[in-house]
């Protein structure tokens, strides 16, 4: 089955959003089923990367809405920088990203058929703080470089090793003899080789994403957050999230996140002007039941119980995204965590004002265009 034929069955016209338990956090649920029924190969790399990076979004949420929250604190009131809870409320906001490449380590290695554990290790190890007094023929080591890339580069690796060694290694020895020499063989590899070719890919990643939406300005913004909506239907906005993380460890801001997330508001945009045009009842009753937790940023009973079945409101939707997002990136509004979107999204933005004036125009647009588009209105089955 394909996701989009599973997802347009959860919320059908006609439907509640109580009677599907339309709770935060089911959309990545939904969609991490979706991945996992879909037969395709091409869509490994996909599956694979929500399997891993999916389970960090409660820990994205909570330290980035706390960072998010000190940021708007000091900006108030500067003298509360010098306060012991306040700094102690800085480091509990910084955890999830101070141990990100131990977790993604682990769930790398888990989803890639090895030990979780040695995955974490191998994470630990090429973020440890005191390779920066290490020099290797010249080269000072840097902790931390390539990110999440690295980590997963040296995961794969390492299960890779694993699964040989255990074959090769007599059940008598290999329960010391395959976690030492997996190890030992991996963390060499990770530090001479994977750490600094994925430093590189990252830096060219990060680097690219940055020059784009800072040189595109409104253009790439609106191209971005008018193609998302598609990506999401192919199942390609999986790929995204290893470039947020990325993003989020080595500026502390994702500019990516806030364009993105204005195809949902213009979900909700296009959302409300079918509600206003359409007399059919079962539709605006699922409407009306989907809309809050769309402008909580969860899409998903939008996209399949309204915009998409109707067709042209999929498109008012796309139009109101790309507004919004041209908006985002004029201003370079960045987030401070990803997992997120619509209106509790602006808590953890570097500028709040701007965040929820450009999610203002995609509502504003989405409804607009869907307007002048027009759309078929379905008889009424009531």
């Amino acid at each position: 089955m394909h996701h989009e034929d599973l997802e347009k069955k959860i919320l059908a016209p006609g439907s509640t959003a109580h009677d599907h338990k339309l709770e935060f956090g089911n959309a990545a649920k939904i969609q991490a089923a979706a991945l996992a029924e879909d037969p395709e190969p091409a869509r490994n790399i996909f599956r694979a990367l929500s399997r891993i990076f999916i389970p960090l979004m409660p820990a994205f949420i909570a330290c980035g809405l706390i960072s998010g929250c000190l940021n708007i604190a000091i900006k108030l009131n500067p003298l509360l920088a010098g306060s012991h809870y306040f700094q102690l409320m800085a480091v509990t906001g910084a955890t999830a990203f101070w141990g990100l490449n131990l977790f993604v380590g682990i769930n790398a290695a888990r989803e890639f058929g090895g030990t979780p554990i040695l995955g974490g290790i191998l994470g630990a190890l090429i973020s440890h703080p005191d390779l920066a007094g290490v020099v290797l023929n010249g080269y000072p080591l840097t902790p931390g470089r390539g990110g999440v890339i690295a980590v997963l580069l040296v995961a794969a690796l390492g299960t890779w090793l694993e699964k040989r060694f255990r074959r090769l290694l007599p059940d008598t020895l290999s329960l010391f003899l395959t976690p030492l020499v997996t190890y030992l063989v991996a963390a060499a590899f990770a530090v001479l080789f994977l750490q600094p070719f994925g430093g590189l890919i990252s830096e060219y990643i990060s680097q690219a994403v940055n020059d784009a939406i800072t040189g595109g300005g409104a253009l790439t913004g609106a191209i971005l957050g008018g193609t998302f909506l598609p990506l999401v239907m192919m199942g390609l906005h999986q790929a995204l999230l290893p470039i947020h993380t990325e993003l989020l460890t080595r500026y502390e801001i994702t500019l990516l996140l806030p364009v993105l997330a204005m195809a949902g508001a213009g979900q909700v945009g296009a959302s409300l002007a079918v509600f206003v045009r359409t007399r059919n009842r079962g539709l605006k009753k699922t409407i009306a039941s989907a809309l809050p937790v769309g402008l909580m940023g969860i899409g998903e009973p939008l996209i399949y119980g309204v915009t998409l079945p109707l067709g042209r409101p999929f498109l008012g939707a796309c139009i109101g995204g790309a507004c919004g997002g041209a908006m985002q990136a004029l201003a370079m509004v960045g987030a401070k965590t990803i997992g997120i979107s619509g209106l509790p999204l602006a808590a953890a933005t570097n500028n709040i004002t701007a965040y929820l004036m450009g999610l203002g125009v995609a509502y504003l647009s989405g409804f607009i265009a869907t307007l002048l588009i027009g759309f078929e209105d379905p008889p009424d089955s009531i």
